[in-house]
């Protein structure tokens, strides 16, 4: 799972946190009327949520150093 997140583009990084993000709340609810089956699975999606949020900063810094940085044709 780890390394398969990597492989993705900016776009769909995006989409996937917005997904867990999504299904993260409905498991919250979830976890209040108390039909869940298994509990642990919400640390579970939690991380892989930062997970998803690391990448996409890494992304974001990546994209804005190679715009802010001189290229050797401009000096």
């Amino acid at each position: 799972m780890k390394n398969s997140l990597k492989n993705l583009s900016f776009p769909e990084l995006r989409a996937k946190r917005d997904e867990l993000n999504r299904k993260y709340m409905e498991f919250r609810f979830q976890m209040v009327i108390g039909h869940v089956d298994n509990p642990l699975q919400k640390r579970t999606m939690r991380r892989q949520i930062a997970r998803l949020n690391t990448l996409v900063r890494q992304h974001e810094i990546t994209a804005q150093t190679q715009v802010n940085t001189p290229s050797a044709e401009a000096k």
